[in-house]
């Protein structure tokens, strides 16, 4: 009598594991899935976000050539100018100058922005190597100001600085080629950033914007 109870409470002990054995199988087998239906969700989403990135990326190369491809309304045009090396002040066509002789040592133009008028003969050498040149008079607002000079400083071959016989509160200067604005967020400023950072106007090319003078 008392094997037979010892031989059933065996029996159903084994039946009790083998349960508890088949419902831990179970709970493997829904994590597994879960893991896998998980990582093809970051599979697919890191592959979305890749695709995403790059026509994002591709837009705006896509948006930044359309914009140096396009005229910028009223801009002015300057051509055949001298690009000779000389030691005294030059006359320039307009003011400020946008090419013609200039001295041999450039203005710095790294992202330099610069608080005192500079001299114009060195600021034209750095259009020659492709540099924009932002100037303004005491009739730009202080904010204007602020944007442009903290747009320079994050651009390379670009350098800032006032000028006060100029005829309108901003002007941007490119080698043979000028415009004005009178607000830093008139949308001309940046597409005349685009076209003629290092553009195709510039007749030096890669020039270094380092190791001229400085103020």
């Amino acid at each position: 009598m008392g094997s037979s109870r010892a031989k059933a409470q065996r029996v159903e002990r084994r039946a009790k594991i083998a349960e508890m054995r088949r419902a831990q199988a179970a709970r493997e087998r829904r994590n597994r899935i879960i893991t896998w239906a998980c990582s093809g969700v970051i599979v697919v989403g890191v592959a979305a976000g890749g695709w995403y990135l790059v026509d994002r990326s591709q837009a705006r190369n896509e948006a930044a050539e359309a914009a140096a491809a396009a005229p910028v309304e009223g801009e002015k045009t300057f051509k055949d100018l001298s690009r000779n090396h000389v030691s005294t002040p030059v006359n320039y066509k307009t003011s400020p100058g946008v090419g013609g002789d200039h001295n041999q040592v450039w203005m710095n133009c790294n992202g330099d922005v610069y608080d005192q008028e500079i001299d114009e003969t060195n600021a034209v050498h750095s259009l020659e190597h492709g540099a924009v040149w932002v100037t303004y008079t005491d009739k730009a607002a202080d904010g204007d100001v602020s944007d442009l000079a903290e747009k320079v400083r994050q651009t390379p071959y670009t350098l800032m600085s006032p000028y006060a016989a100029q005829s309108a509160p901003i002007m941007l200067s490119a080698w043979g080629r000028q415009l004005s604005v009178d607000s830093a967020a008139d949308p001309r400023v940046e597409q005349f950033f685009t076209k003629y950072v290092q553009g195709e106007q510039t007749p030096e090319p890669g020039a270094a914007c380092t190791g001229g003078r400085s103020a």
